[in-house]
């Protein structure tokens, strides 16, 4: 029934296109009337500067709360969610940035929503209820059929085709290289996902699993911690595994969840990537994502109605003071040009280290590496593509970048004028910082060769297609799971609560900056502060 059910989606998709091709063209003689525009947006890198300074007007309002949440991304979110949910209902949240979400926010243009972050969340562990449960308040997850097997909403899923490579001068359907591999290079290959599929399943004395989601439940015991001490890629030569188009999979793979790529990330993050995700919840369906043209922005969005009334935006906290019986918190108004003292019972910082570190002004951990990233918004006129249907993932293989995702994938309506494509790059290096500053130093016309050149190899003619282009830099978009990052002592003691007033909620706390990471860290923290 669900195949039944993509192929007539698709057929209907089919008559929409090819439909919209008998209207006139009025809305594409407009647009490519259009010269090329550029710009970048990022994060208010700006005003979190302030926090080194700390040149801030006197306390001119104080507000009262019981809880206090600092950082509307989606570990602060989570954490309201919960509070409300048990009752409690008397909490504040603060947001530097002039909108919620963190990571999981996005832009608008007239032709479509767009990311500016996170993008996509894949089907659930049947043992993560909490991610199940939340799905189902999205209206995602809908009911069970007679079977048992969930039912979801697939226009909140990838449609066909989902994710293609070029590779070899050619489009293939998906990431794994396929044209024209020897014998060897295949053998490999298969033996790799072969062992990743013995390690999905990997079980301790105790019955946890080696690599489970949230990472807090996963063994601890001695063999897969050793897999925290190394480097994938010396995990990996250790195996005998050196194809070059394995290689290339794992290194694109690890740069697209983690932001670095084999040379830096932990064995044990490395093999987490294809054996932390079982697989086990639905049996029909296995390759699908759930993503949105706002990506998971649409996530946060649904979060967010748990703050309605009980969010500032534009807030930066600057200073914390804890008292015997109250936390007294400083925050910066950008908006009104003012600062204002919050007391509460409890502080949820719901922050990354590096800021936490400058508002509690302690010496900033160096063991919390945090990887840059380039995203770039692409308006381009209708015909970009030709006869070739584009996935909503697109990649190119031996690419600096990770390819790009169409934003109107799910799209049911006529296209007409432009399409929308979002792509993406970290910066795979051993110093984040210099690669930071690079970024940031960086103007429109160098990102814009850096991202035209690259995607050249695969669009050779894309740059007189180009209508717009949209930079987004963020300096610190997530935490790197390098050896010693996700179990070590540095990460144990970063969660410990201050006098038990001062609670602590990021993705930076796991190690990995995934969407069931940064819940449950929310959730965690918030389960601790009742």
């Amino acid at each position: 029934m669900k195949n039944g059910v993509k192929y007539s989606r698709k057929s209907f998709l089919r008559i929409i296109f090819f439909g919209s091709l008998m209207l006139p063209f009025l809305q594409y003689c407009s647009t490519k009337a259009k010269s090329l525009l550029l710009k970048i947006t990022g994060t208010n890198h700006i005003l979190g500067h302030r926090l080194w300074a700390k040149d801030f007007p006197a306390v001119s309002e104080e507000i009262y709360i019981r809880y206090l949440i600092v950082g509307g991304g989606i570990s602060g979110l989570s954490a309201c969610r919960f509070f409300h949910q048990n009752g409690q209902d008397e909490y504040m949240l603060l947001e530097m940035e002039n909108h919620l979400g963190g990571n999981s926010s996005n832009g608008q243009n007239e032709y479509s929503k767009f990311p500016l972050g996170a993008h996509y969340l894949p089907l659930p562990n049947k043992e993560n209820t909490e991610i199940i449960q939340f799905l189902k308040e999205c209206g995602i997850y809908q009911s069970d059929d007679d079977q048992g097997e969930p039912v979801l909403d697939e226009y909140q899923m990838t449609f066909p085709q989902q994710e293609r490579l070029f590779y070899k001068n050619i489009w293939q359907n998906d990431l794994v290289p396929q044209s024209g591999l020897s014998q060897a290079v295949k053998n490999e290959i298969n033996r790799f996902f072969s062992m990743m599929d013995n390690y999905r399943t990997k079980k301790d004395a105790e019955g946890k699993y080696w690599f489970a989601i949230p990472l807090e439940d996963s063994s601890k015991e001695p063999d897969p911690m050793k897999l925290e001490t190394i480097y994938f890629r010396d995990y990996l030569e250790n195996e005998g595994f050196k194809s070059e188009e394995l290689l290339w999979l794992l290194d694109y793979s690890c740069r697209d969840d983690y932001g670095l790529g084999i040379d830096y990330v932990s064995a044990w993050a490395g093999i987490h990537y294809f054996a932390g995700r079982k697989n086990n919840w639905s049996k029909g369906y296995k390759e699908q994502v759930f993503t949105w043209p706002e990506g998971n922005a649409r996530l946060a969005e649904h979060l967010s109605r748990y703050t309605k009334g009980k969010h500032l935006i534009g807030h930066l906290v600057y200073d914390i003071k804890i008292n015997e019986g109250s936390v007294e918190v400083l925050s910066f108004d950008s908006t009104q040009q003012k600062t204002k003292k919050i007391v509460a019972e409890k502080v949820l910082m719901a922050t990354p280290q590096f800021v936490n570190s400058r508002i509690l002004n302690k010496k900033q951990n160096p063991s919390f590496h945090y990887v840059p990233w380039l995203l770039t918004t692409i308006i381009l006129k209708n015909e970009f593509g030709g006869d070739n249907e584009l996935a909503w993932d697109n990649v190119i293989y031996g690419s600096e970048g990770l390819g790009y995702i169409y934003d109107q994938h799910q799209s049911v309506e006529q296209i007409m004028g432009g399409k929308v494509i979002t792509y993406y790059r970290s910066f795979s290096t051993a110093d984040c910082r210099k690669a930071r500053k690079k970024l940031y130093s960086m103007k429109d016309a160098e990102l814009k060769n850096l991202v035209l050149e690259d995607l050249k190899k695969a669009h050779p003619e894309i740059e007189k297609f180009v209508i717009e282009m949209q930079f987004h830099k963020i300096g610190h978009a997530m935490i790197a799971p390098v050896p010693g990052q996700i179990f070590g002592t540095h990460t144990r003691e970063a969660r410990k609560p201050l006098e038990g007033k001062v609670f602590f909620a990021h993705s930076d706390l796991s190690g990995i900056s995934i969407f069931e990471e940064s819940f449950y860290q929310g959730l965690r923290a918030a389960q601790e502060m009742l």
